[in-house]
């Protein structure tokens, strides 16, 4: 059976981990991260490559189950570790080469990918690692480049759309062929127009290569989806402009608005943008 987990979703780190009985692969390797209330009564967060260790151990999870990375694009958040977990664990990197380079080039990446572990991706080429046939596809945001990944293994699919400004045909082609998907709802629109960003910094995300709102992702989810659809996650909420609860409550509106009912048609769950999901089995 396919299971998913997700360690952290958002701008404090991003990472995935997708597995069967035999082979897993992470996906993103951003310096996750563990949040709790200490003794004096305050929020203290704790980061880094300790922390998925011991999310993977408290999980019943090894490193010795991964035997790929896989990396969307090359901003921090999404590949502080991937140097640290792939020379630690001898772990090929998949990315395109503008990925890869800006990697090399990412002062938040202390630890490069080693030459020989280095895997170069093509956007429309499929490629098969182990039990996952993988097909990476473009992704519009302002990093070097950007992918989601669209992975059948098991018998069923899953696939992951995040940091998009927009959703285009391709990805929207994807969507349509999708049991299992997780999509970015990084903001609610009204936050951000009314938060504290600065006026170019709002710009920027409310671009065509920025992130996707609430609305613009549960427009996304409506237009596109057919009746495989099973589960969709909401990932990479803003903790500036967006809540949980808020994502959960716009993305269900905008489906209702088409017909579509969650806990009907298709479940809905927002991921945490710090600490563990849990493991999702995926049929």
């Amino acid at each position: 059976m396919l299971r998913f987990i997700s360690f952290g979703s958002g701008s404090s780190g991003n990472c995935y981990f997708l597995f069967t009985d035999n082979d897993g692969i992470i996906i993103d390797a951003g310096s996750v991260t563990l949040e709790k209330i200490g003794p004096d009564g305050k929020r203290k967060r704790e980061s880094g490559f300790k922390i998925l260790k011991k999310y993977f151990f408290d999980y019943g999870l090894n490193f010795e189950q991964v035997h790929n990375i896989l990396i969307t694009h090359d901003h921090a958040d999404h590949i502080a570790l991937v140097g640290t977990i792939s020379h630690y664990y001898h772990l090929p990197v998949y990315a395109t080469a503008a990925v890869h380079e800006g990697i090399d080039h990412n002062y938040c990446v202390q630890r490069k990918v080693a030459q020989e572990l280095r895997q170069y991706i093509e956007p429309g080429k499929t490629i098969q690692l182990g039990d996952f046939t993988i097909t990476p596809f473009s992704v519009p945001h302002d990093s070097s480049d950007n992918v989601g990944y669209f992975i059948e293994a098991e018998g069923t699919n899953f696939c992951l759309i995040t940091d998009a400004g927009e959703v285009r045909p391709e990805m929207a082609a994807y969507i349509t062929k999708a049991r299992h998907l997780v999509i970015e709802a990084d903001y609610e629109v009204e936050k951000l127009q009314k938060g504290p960003y600065p006026q170019h910094l709002k710009k920027r995300i409310n671009s065509e290569t920025g992130h996707l709102s609430n609305k613009a992702c549960g427009e996304a989810i409506a237009q596109n989806m057919s009746e495989e659809l099973q589960n969709v996650w909401l990932c990479h909420l803003s903790a500036e402009n967006n809540h949980p609860e808020l994502a959960r409550k716009t993305v269900e509106s905008v489906l209702r608005s088409y017909g579509i009912v969650v806990g009907k048609d298709l479940q809905l769950e927002v991921l945490k943008r710090t600490n563990p999901t849990g493991i999702f089995e995926l049929k």
